[in-house]
C-alpha cells in the first residue's frame, strides 16, 4: 500500500509549554491533529479551572490562521487539590487530571507526594466522570530506572484500579510489556497511550555508541524486549491503547548539558513516524483506530469528521528548527528519512 487516509486523528498527550515556545508548538501539532489533550506541567502549573481557561486562550492564540485545532485541558494534581477543584474543573469542561510522582519528570516537583492521601479527589473524578491521567514511575531513589513503571504498577497503580473500580484511568506513555500486560488485563475503564520513541526506540538507542540526549525521555527509553511487546499489542489493534506522542519540546542546550532535559519533540513528524511503524508491522490497517477513534471513544468524544492523506514518499527531517526567540530546537529523529508524507487533509 503506497496511499492511505484516515479520520483526522487526536494526540491525546503532549506538552506544548508555555509563552514563546507556543509559536513553535502550537502550529506543528495543528498541522495534522484536530485536537490534543494538553498538559499541565507549565511554570507555574496549570491547578485549577480558571488556570486552565487562561493557558487555553493563550493556545488558541497561537493556533494559524483558518485552523480548527482544539486543545482539551487538564489540571495537575498536588497535595492541596480538593474535590471542589475537581467539580469546578468538570463545570469547566475539563476532560482530565493529571497525577504525577512528584519529581518524577520536568516540572513535578510541586505534584503529588502522598497518593494514599488522594481519596476525595479520586472520589470526585469518579463522580464527575473525569479522566486520572497517570505518570507512572515510583520516583524512591533505591528503585532502579528501568525498573519504576513495574513498581508503579505493584505498588500504586494496581491497588488505585482496585479501590475505584469506576474510574476512568489513562496509563500514559507506557514503555514496558509489564504496563501492556496490566491494561490487556484490567477492566474497559483502563487505558494507555503509547509514544512513537517508545516503539521506535530502545535503551541501546539512548546508550550505544555515548549518550544521545534527544533520545533521552521519562519514562526512559527500556530494552528492545519491551519495545518488541509495544509494537506487538498496538499490531493487535486492541481499543485500549491510543496515539498519545508526549511531544516535550526543549531548546538544544537544555538537552546538551550535564543535567539535560527529558523530552522527545516529536510534533514534527509524529503522525508520518506511528504510519511508517504500522507499515513496518504490517498492520496499516490498525493505524487509523489507534490514531483516530481508539481515543476519542475512551473519552467520550466525537470523532473527528475529516481526514488526512499520507503517501510512501521519503523525505528528511530537519537537524535543526529555530524557536520564536531565535534558539534552536532538535527535533526528535533530526536528520532521518521518514518514509510516509502527509499529502493532504481535510478539515
Amino acid at each position: 500500500m503506497n496511499e492511505i487516509t484516515i479520520t483526522l486523528p487526536d494526540d491525546l498527550h503532549l506538552h506544548f509549554r508555555d509563552d514563546d515556545m507556543l509559536g513553535e508548538t502550537v502550529p506543528a501539532t495543528a498541522r495534522c491533529f484536530g485536537r490534543a489533550i494538553v498538559m499541565p506541567n507549565t511554570v507555574p502549573p496549570v491547578r485549577n479551572a480558571a488556570e486552565a481557561q487562561r493557558y487555553k486562550e493563550r493556545i488558541l492564540a497561537a493556533r494559524p490562521a483558518g485552523s480548527n485545532f482544539e486543545p482539551l485541558m487538564t489540571l495537575y494534581l498536588t497535595d492541596r487539590t480538593t474535590a471542589a477543584d475537581i467539580a469546578e474543573a468538570a463545570k469547566a469542561g475539563i476532560k482530565a487530571v493529571k497525577l504525577y510522582p512528584a519529581g518524577a519528570t520536568t516540572n513535578s516537583d510541586a505534584a503529588v507526594t502522598n497518593i494514599d492521601a488522594l481519596g476525595p479527589v479520586l472520589e470526585a473524578l469518579e463522580a464527575n466522570n473525569m479522566l486520572l491521567l497517570v505518570h507512572g514511575e515510583v520516583t524512591d531513589a533505591h528503585i532502579d530506572i528501568f525498573d519504576r513503571e513495574k513498581e508503579f504498577i505493584d505498588q500504586r497503580l494496581g491497588p488505585i484500579t482496585q479501590r475505584y473500580p469506576n474510574l476512568k484511568l489513562v496509563f500514559e506513555h507506557i514503555t514496558t510489556k509489564d504496563a501492556a500486560d496490566f491494561v490487556l488485563s484490567a477492566g474497559a475503564n483502563i487505558a494507555a497511550t503509547i509514544t512513537p520513541q517508545h516503539l521506535l526506540l530502545n535503551r541501546n538507542d539512548l546508550l550505544v555508541g555515548g549518550v544521545r540526549p534527544h533520545n533521552f525521555c521519562l519514562p526512559v527509553l527500556k530494552r528492545n524486549t519491551h519495545q518488541q511487546a509495544l509494537r506487538e499489542v498496538v499490531a493487535t489493534g486492541s481499543n485500549k491503547f491510543f496515539l498519545g506522542t508526549d511531544s516535550a519540546p526543549h531548546e538544544q542546550s537544555k538537552k546538551e548539558n550535564a543535567c539535560g532535559c527529558a523530552g522527545c519533540y516529536s510534533a514534527w513528524a509524529a503522525l508520518e513516524l506511528y504510519t511508517q511503524i504500522f507499515d513496518d508491522l504490517g498492520a496499516l490497517d490498525k493505524l487509523e483506530g489507534f490514531a483516530s477513534f481508539h481515543g476519542a471513544d475512551f473519552y467520550g468524544i466525537p470523532r473527528n469528521k475529516g481526514s488526512v492523506t499520507l503517501i510512501k514518499e521519503s523525505w528528511t527531517l530537519p537537524e535543526s528548527i529555530t524557536l520564536p526567540n531565535g534558539r534552536p530546537i532538535i527535533p526528535f529523529m533530526a536528520g532521518s528519512e521518514v518514509e510516509w508524507k502527509i499529502k493532504s487533509i481535510n478539515n
